[in-house]
């Protein structure tokens, strides 16, 4: 007996009615279903291993979703498993490959090794695959025994965007033979088109600049897709590099998964860079989007998580038409390789694979022992636990590097005598990473993985040269990160959850108070809201109020100068001083020199005081550890927070 779904019928399955009835039983004759498999912003993850607390953890891993991959192959007669990106760095055995082991010619890159070990089928790159170079992604790429798509980077621009060169190949198109509901094959076209986000030029200029170039996403796949059609295409998939955005279309877009869905002739696409999960509730109120029924434009679409954490899944029901094929239905959804209890801790819903761990087990071991290596000492606790709201430990040692390193690389130069401040982000503050996602190196030795866990990312040292003014109004953006509080009001909540915490910059080198009853004077993208706001209180420099006319140098990192956040005075035309080193080298190099390092928070930031109000945060509930040792402000516990979140009360 063959099972028909009506159309609406098969998008209104839900992930359980999925499960019960696998796929393949519901197509019936000139009928085939096909199974989307997505991996996204995998980021080197490929063992169940955090390497900067140096232990195992069930959230994270390609050896854990190549176990659901595994089921979803053996209940479905025609599947496609594809990858969106980001998967060349992003923990330590990525830096320790591109800076340590480096990649040779003929070298196996671990991820990839790990990728083919699965069987991926095609992917495309993500904006952090440029991170260590054109020569080292290139190399990697080698190994892979899967196609990979992009579009939008090109080695030479031409008249149009099918004129281009570009650096890898912009499609490719797959045949297949498709199993139909009464054991009939047919043959199907499926097309594969990438697309990374154009700001990659600002992220990584030094390895970029010169060699290639970036075109806008959605002018590229208006191009692109018509002639992939031509070339007989029945159905397009896009693996989109790119956030699930606005859905007004604008110039250059980084996060344009919602106008690219609604170019004609993409059937279904994949979307990641943003870390988060498709269809969810987080997309609840977006303009184009469903996300119940996990579509964007009406057309399915999944995103992944992050870390290996879920595999995205889309589910089409392929049927003839004529000489072709049409999507005659559809589902989405996400499936997570963990789940969190009530009592906080993780259950692992899967095993990982032993093939895909045996094929990276060399390269872990190795992994372990560079992260293992002291490098010096730290007579204070660095932790994050309250780096969004006080001056913190964790964030104090990166500005004392950059101070150190930016004096020592300007002198000589026309920029020596200037004052230097230094401009730090907390990058694990649990948000979306959950709730032990937070710096923590107790006094004592200082590893590699204590410095990779202080500096999460392998920017490059820069300097800016800014004016007094615009330090006030890079301040006055990061102070975004906090909700309006109204004077004499208790338990107002804190944190806006839509501003991502490295984009929160600590300045060091100054003094200020943060007016919380003000308004924000920028939205979380940077744009600029209310003109005539002042966050920023009580500004000085040597104890005198900041002159809005004196230059000054800021000490950051490659992603912040050259535009990344958008912050006022680092558009990428400030730029003094580009630095060879990454901030994790200066970090260690401070270290090293310093033999022991005492970077203990000096409050040189506070809130104003508010009279009669309180405000509550979440953090990781280690926090109630220190709460004694924040400094310029009365913290106490709250309670327990959201998601395995502890709650904390500040009185202003």
């Amino acid at each position: 007996m063959t099972l028909r779904l009506s159309r609406r019928s098969f998008i209104a399955g839900s992930a359980g009615l999925l499960a019960v009835h696998p796929f393949s039983v519901h197509a019936a004759a000139g009928q085939a279903h096909l199974r989307l498999m997505e991996t996204t912003d995998l980021h080197v993850h490929v063992f169940p291993y955090d390497y900067y607390a140096d232990k195992p953890r069930d959230t994270v891993g390609l050896a854990r979703t190549a176990s659901i991959v595994s089921d979803i192959r053996a209940e479905a007669t025609n599947s496609l498993l594809l990858d969106n990106g980001d998967f060349l760095q992003g923990n330590p055995m990525g830096d320790y490959i591109a800076y340590e082991r480096g990649m040779k010619d003929g070298d196996m890159h671990p991820v990839i090794a790990a990728m083919n070990a699965v069987g991926f089928d095609a992917s495309t790159l993500g904006n952090h695959e440029f991170n260590y170079g054109l020569d080292f992604l290139m190399k990697s790429l080698a190994g892979a025994d899967f196609p990979l798509v992009s579009a939008n980077v090109v080695k030479e621009m031409g008249a149009t965007p099918t004129a281009d060169t570009t650096l890898i190949k912009p499609y490719t198109i797959i045949e297949r033979s498709l199993t139909d509901g009464v054991g009939e094959t047919h043959s199907v076209k499926i097309g594969l088109i990438g697309f990374v986000p154009p700001q990659i030029m600002n992220w990584d200029r030094r390895h970029l600049e010169g060699k290639v170039q970036a075109r806008d996403i959605l002018q590229a796949a208006r191009a692109y897709v018509p002639q992939m059609k031509e070339e007989g295409a029945d159905i397009i998939i896009a693996l989109s590099h790119s956030g699930i955005g606005s859905a007004d279309e604008s110039e250059m877009m980084e996060n344009a998964s919602v106008p690219l869905a609604a170019v004609p002739g993409i059937d279904a696409i994949l979307t990641g860079h943003s870390h988060l999960v498709f269809p969810s509730g987080t997309y609840q109120d977006y303009a184009a989007v469903d996300a119940g029924a996990g579509t964007i434009h009406g057309k399915p679409a999944t995103m992944g998580g992050f870390w290996g954490s879920h595999l995205g899944l889309i589910d089409l029901m392929l049927e003839r038409d004529g000489s072709g094929w049409r999507i005659a239905g559809h589902a989405s959804e996400a499936r997570p390789i963990s789940k969190r209890n009530e009592d906080r801790s993780i259950t692992a819903l899967v095993e990982s694979d032993d093939a895909v761990l045996a094929s990276v087990q060399q390269q872990h071991d190795e992994t372990l022992t560079y992260v293992r290596r002291a490098v010096g000492k730290t007579d204070a606790n660095l932790h994050s636990y309250f780096a969004l709201v006080a001056d913190d430990p964790s964030v104090q040692i990166v500005s004392n590097a950059q101070t150190w390193y930016i004096k020592e690389m300007l002198q000589g130069t026309e920029y020596e005598g200037l004052p230097v401040l230094s401009a730090a982000a907390p990058f694990k503050a649990g948000g979306r990473g959950g709730p032990e996602y937070y710096t923590d190196v107790p006094k004592g030795d200082v590893a590699i993985k204590n410095v990779s866990d202080l500096y999460l990312y392998p920017n490059t040292a820069r300097a800016v040269l800014v004016t007094g003014a615009e330090v006030k109004d890079w301040l006055e953006r990061s102070a975004g990160i906090f909700n309006q509080v109204t004077p004499g009001q208790a338990d107002q909540p804190l944190i806006n959850e839509n501003f991502p915490s490295y984009n929160f910059d600590v300045m060091d080198g100054v003094t200020y108070q943060i007016d919380l009853s003000q308004p924000s004077k920028f939205d979380p993208k940077g744009a600029l809201i209310n003109a005539e706001a002042n966050r920023i209180v009580d500004l000085k420099y040597n104890g005198e109020p900041l002159d809005l006319e004196q230059k000054f140098i800021i000490a950051t990192n490659n992603y912040r100068a050259g535009g990344g956040g958008d912050f006022p005075g680092a558009k990428g035309d400030s730029i003094v001083f580009e630095g060879p080193d990454t901030n994790r080298d200066v970090i260690v190099r401070y270290i090293v020199q310093n033999g022991t390092v005492s970077p203990k928070a000096d409050a040189n930031w506070t809130f104003k005081p508010l009279d009669g109000a309180s405000v509550l945060f979440d953090t990781g509930p280690k926090a109630e550890d220190y709460v004694d040792d924040v400094k310029g402000m009365t913290v106490a516990p709250a309670g327990e927070g959201a998601d395995g979140f502890a709650r904390f009360r500040i009185q202003l």
